[in-house]
């Protein structure tokens, strides 16, 4: 009986034409329900008192936003779970990160939330006034419970030890100085902020194959294709995270005069990224091809399309005049720089003599190891670097992170230093009041660490430059690369609604 009520969105939608049909008053709710509880039971309970039909729709498992190591159980569970309640009569999962299609599909009499969600500021998201709209577009009623409330969050996060002891130590030393509320509205502050990214343009792409095994003759590795797919990554990716946070951003960089990938890129860009493109002269687009292995995303090796030696046209005199005449209208200069040859010494020092508050951010990679390092710059608001990175900088490979960072803090005029080392989480010093604070990682899940730096990057200096807390800021920065290892590659940016939600979780 149970399986026979778990059926398809489409078969769902049917059930409440029909049903409707017959005279029925159909009852939608619409939830995660990670973890079954009292509230739960109580809220659905009350829902059927409000008509014949109960139907119940669950988020799939890849749209659940809600932080590290969720959901717990997965869709199937979940549904299996919902299904085995008698006053449940149908449940489908639905592969939406909002409920919004599915409510158009049934178009129920009667749309019920929990009592949490009847003041619509307190729903992060902003889903619960879209949800409404398009009840009423049916005709159909939204209707809030009283029932008693439990958070799942905050059940699993203290019972289900989704979190090593570190990280909950940290996160309960944090919220006694800073809620949820405290970090949500301090992330509204950042929409008026006028920001410019400038740096490298990256084109990703992702060949994905499976292992054959030795070839014939040699020791080379043999595989086979399966399928390709390409991500703006670089400056473009930087873009692209803040532009969910701020209402206009500018990205300055250059596109190769052959190769440009001009058209995937201005598709890829958010509509409130505006770009400013210089030319290379006779070189590509960077593009930077991994062969990825399909099961696991472990990468093989990857190919690079670029010139070492590229110039911009005209030695990039008119992105240098652009930034003299509009770098001093921008709030937060970020300087995403892949030392792929697009920020040369000349727009170094415009951009450390004009820039109001600069962001730097100096990646080694294959292409620039060795000679590509931070005290390029000679002054700078916030940096944020790897391990490796600050490492190469400081030409130190065993030292502690804690001197490192005061020695390149004495020799660039520096306010903050980030220092991210992966599963360790992120280091911060604060070279001004000479006090160090770390975080942990905050993600139990890794999918792909390909643009966990940007995505902290983007989203520190965003805080910092808004004058935040360090220890706001590098939290918020965490958040922002626990979600982004969940991602491959860059295929989409990170979400306001998104990183509050996550945000809410932690801290509950």
């Amino acid at each position: 009986m149970t399986n026979r009520k778990i059926i398809s969105l489409e078969q769902i939608s049917e059930q409440s034409r029909l049903l409707k049909s017959e005279g029925k008053s159909i009852v939608l709710c619409h939830g995660t329900f990670d973890l079954m509880h009292t509230g739960h039971i109580r809220y659905l309970s009350r829902a059927k008192r409000e008509g014949d039909v109960l139907l119940v729709t669950l988020t799939a498992d890849e749209f659940v936003n809600k932080g590290p190591g969720r959901p717990v159980f997965k869709d199937e569970l979940r549904a299996e779970n919902l299904a085995a309640l008698e006053v449940v009569d149908f449940v489908a999962i639905v592969h939406e990160d909002t409920a919004v299609e599915t409510i158009h599909a049934i178009q129920p009499d009667l749309y019920v939330k929990g009592s949490e969600y009847r003041t619509a500021e307190n729903d992060v998201t902003g889903n619960i006034v879209l949800e409404q709209k398009a009840v009423e577009e049916g005709g159909g009623t939204l209707f809030f419970t009283d029932e008693i409330t439990f958070s799942s969050s905050n059940l699993l996060n203290e019972h289900f030890g989704l979190f090593p002891p570190q990280t909950k130590d940290y996160l309960n030393n944090f919220s006694k100085n800073w809620t949820d509320k405290d970090v949500l509205s301090m992330l509204d502050t950042l929409a008026d902020l006028k920001v410019l990214v400038i740096g490298d343009v990256i084109v990703d792409e992702y060949h994905y194959v499976s292992s054959l095994g030795q070839i014939g003759k040699g020791n080379a590795r043999s595989v086979e294709y399966k399928s390709e797919e390409q991500f703006a990554g670089g400056a473009v990716a930087v873009a692209n995270h803040i532009s969910g946070f701020v209402e206009n951003v500018t990205l300055v960089s250059g596109l190769g005069d052959r190769d440009s990938h001009e058209d995937f890129i201005m598709g890829k860009l958010q509509e409130n990224v505006t770009p400013v493109f210089a030319r290379f002269k006779d070189a590509p687009t960077v593009t930077k091809r991994r062969f990825v292995d399909d099961d696991d995303l472990s990468k093989l090796f990857e190919v690079y399309y670029y010139r070492d030696d590229s110039t911009l046209e005209n030695d990039g005199k008119e992105t240098l005049q652009w930034l003299d005449d509009n770098i001093a209208q921008y709030d937060i200069v970020i300087a995403a720089d892949f030392g792929n040859g697009f920020i040369t010494d000349e727009i170094i020092q415009t951009l450390t003599d004009k820039s109001k508050f600069l962001a730097v951010n100096t990646q080694i990679n294959s292409g620039n190891r060795g000679h590509h390092v931070i005290t390029r710059y000679p002054r700078a608001d916030f940096v944020s670097l790897n391990e490796p990175e600050l490492r190469l900088a400081a030409h130190s490979r065993h030292e502690p992170l804690e001197d490192l960072c005061k020695l390149i803090s004495q020799k660039l005029q520096v306010g903050q230093i980030t220092i991210t080392r992966g599963l360790k989480g992120v280091m911060a010093y604060d070279c001004k009041a000479n006090l160090f604070h770390e975080v942990p990682a905050l993600s139990s899940r890794v999918v792909d660490r390909i643009g966990a730096g940007d995505a902290f990057l983007a989203l520190s200096a965003l805080c910092f430059g808004k004058g935040m807390d360090t220890s706001v800021s590098v939290f918020v920065g965490a958040v922002a690369a626990a979600m982004d290892v969940q991602i491959v590659c860059n295929r989409e940016p990170i979400h306001s609604s998104a990183l509050k939600k996550f945000v809410t979780t932690l801290l509950k």
